[in-house]
């Protein structure tokens, strides 16, 4: 972990409520896995006091780039920031996704709302392994779906009113083609995460999941974001240093 200065490169909304913060920081790019994170000093100011953890969303060239969801002041300040303004940046932090391993046959990557966040980084990373990968995406309703740097995709909306009428499962059970070879992947909000757990263990299927958390430190010194494990009683790890991701057997949601 480190701390980096980075200059803001663009600042764009992708959907109402939705926005991507892009900066360079040639020195943390080379660095970064799929499925990390840092910690965003949001303001000089007081208030926010800590700092922010953002999924990283994609790496290009010299800079990174989070993918934010509005929801409250602190994003509300970063939504503000402009081109050419410097950002307060600790990372990279926790573990990312294992994608490099050769015992799943293909990606599957499962994403709820702003859970899209760290899977574009990790769908060009399969890409140039040459990795087969299909993208199951959940939604609220057709306002609210983000396609940014995903391919191969398939929606739901709780509504009906864009593609499977339903939540992530009904998609998956719908339009997923059974192979206990595939491995999942996921993020998204935690009643979405322990429904893609349950479907990976009543199919067999090996799943990662990346954990959300309010995070004060992001390197474990607060103690502030327990998770519990499988492993042994009363034992928890931590999510900003063991994870955010985990094998799904691993951890109690």
């Amino acid at each position: 972990m480190n701390q980096y200065f980075c200059k803001i490169t663009s600042n764009r909304f992708i959907t109402k409520n939705t926005f991507i913060l892009e900066c360079e920081c040639p020195d943390l790019v080379n660095i970064i896995k799929p499925g990390q994170f840092c910690n965003i000093k949001v303001s000089d100011n007081l208030v926010p006091l800590l700092r922010r953890p953002f999924s990283i969303s994609d790496v290009q060239n010299k800079n990174i780039s989070f993918m934010i969801s509005l929801h409250g002041k602190g994003t509300e300040i970063l939504a503000s920031k402009k081109e050419g303004e410097y950002l307060d940046i600790l990372g990279p932090l926790g573990n990312g996704f294992d994608y490099t391993s050769n015992d799943f046959s293909k990606a599957i990557i499962i994403a709820g709302g702003i859970g899209i966040a760290p899977f574009p980084y990790l769908i060009k990373k399969l890409k140039v392994l040459n990795i087969s990968f299909e993208c199951y995406l959940g939604f609220r309703n057709n306002t609210e779906i983000i396609n940014e740097g995903i391919t191969k995709y398939s929606v739901a909306t709780d509504d009906g009113s864009f593609g499977v009428n339903g939540n992530i499962i009904d998609l998956l059970k719908k339009e997923l083609v059974y192979n206990s070879g595939y491995k999942l992947f996921a993020c998204g909000p935690t009643p979405m995460l322990k429904a893609v757990q349950k479907f990976a263990a009543d199919n067999n299927y090996n799943c990662e999941i990346s954990t959300e958390s309010a995070m004060a430190c992001g390197f474990g010194i607060c103690q502030g974001c327990p998770i519990e494990s499988t492993h042994q009683d009363d034992h928890f790890m931590l999510v900003c240093k063991d994870g955010p991701v985990f094998n799904s057997r691993d951890v109690k949601l």
